[in-house]
């Protein structure tokens, strides 16, 4: 029996579906649209700012309906020209880029100002599209709403922003709660800490969801395939992996950050005997016991992707760096059925 991190986009054919709704957005890979999937629901579609990972989320995903475009301007669609099925739904997801909110850089210098987030895209203040995703939901009026931010936004002046993020979750007419989950306890080889806002309409009148997962950690070496690229001896990266290489490869607790940070110069090292840090689309992920980065087959298992996912002309590390690993949003799909959506 495979386990779960294994498993094909074919594989989605056969999983039982709930009749649940969602709507995504902010979609990028299609993360989250596939953790919905794995849980049995149905994913309408996406909003999506990004041409190439429409093209991406369109050719993996088969939604029906898809719009590329800022999230500002599908909050202004008339009501009247979109579809029915966007006012009946289950869930309306969605992860607004949080580069702003990392604990990485400084930050609080990049608050309030217009950025792209990615080349190609419209100027957008990353900080106000929590608040737009926000309208849309007070527009769609979904019976839950889930969104996924990095665990930075709780730390430090950020907090403010949070208490403002849950006052207009109350204001639009939902009972929010805050979740700080890492996905290695959730069977994710991978320490991957996010923050959820997951929420429902206050008058369906649904309990308070509880979530905890203590599912046994994943290690490198239990997903470990293929050779990666070697390390150029003349690099840098290849003196920092001479350097920061350990000596003795037993030591240390498996599910501890490797040197107090997620990454040392954006260069980690990764043990067999430990479970892998949080992949970003930007890292260097080096193998401790051979001079290489790791291969792509590890980046698709350490961040659970399908391994028939078409990647078409992105790389396979922006994709999945940029997306929730589906088998985190999977467990907390079926937790979220199970105890507001399942029929008693």
């Amino acid at each position: 029996m495979r386990p779960d991190w294994d498993w094909s986009l074919k594989d989605l054919k056969r999983v039982p579906q709930n009749g649940r709704k969602v709507f995504t957005s902010f979609a990028c890979g299609g993360g989250s649209t596939m953790g919905y999937k794995l849980a049995g629901f149905i994913v309408l579609g996406n909003v999506e700012i990004d041409p190439q990972m429409m093209r991406i989320y369109r050719q993996n995903h088969d939604p029906r309906f898809t719009f590329l475009m800022p999230i500002q301007q599908f909050k202004e669609i008339p009501n009247s020209e979109l579809p029915a099925e966007l006012f009946d739904l289950d869930i309306l997801d969605g992860s607004p880029p949080c580069s702003v909110f990392s604990m990485s850089g400084d930050r609080e210098e990049k608050w309030g100002g217009e950025f792209m987030f990615r080349e190609g895209q419209a100027k957008q203040q990353l900080d106000n599209l929590f608040f737009d995703f926000l309208d849309v939901a007070e527009k769609l009026q979904p019976r839950a709403i889930v969104a996924e931010n990095v665990s930075g936004m709780i730390k430090g002046n950020a907090r403010g922003y949070v208490s403002l993020v849950l006052s207009r979750f109350r204001e639009i007419g939902y009972r929010p709660q805050l979740f700080l989950l890492n996905s290695a306890t959730m069977g994710v080889p991978q320490k991957r800490e996010r923050l959820f806002f997951i929420a429902a309409r206050k008058d369906l009148k649904l309990p308070k969801l509880q979530l905890e997962f203590n599912e046994p950690p994943v290690l490198y070496r239990d997903i470990r395939e293929g050779t990666g690229s070697t390390i150029n001896p003349q690099s840098l990266t290849f003196r920092r992996w001479l350097k920061r290489r350990p000596k003795d490869l037993n030591i240390g607790d498996i599910t501890a950050r490797e040197e107090g940070k997620v990454s040392n110069f954006n260069t980690i090292l990764i043990r067999n005997q430990k479970v892998p840090n949080t992949l970003a689309s930007s890292s260097v992920f080096l193998r401790t016991d051979q001079p290489q980065h790791i291969s792509e087959t590890d980046i698709i298992r350490i961040q659970t992707f399908p391994r028939d996912y078409d990647f078409l002309d992105a790389g396979v590390q922006y994709v999945c760096g940029m997306s929730v690993p589906p088998l985190m949003m999977k467990r907390i799909a079926l937790e979220i059925y199970k105890q507001w959506f399942e029929e008693k």
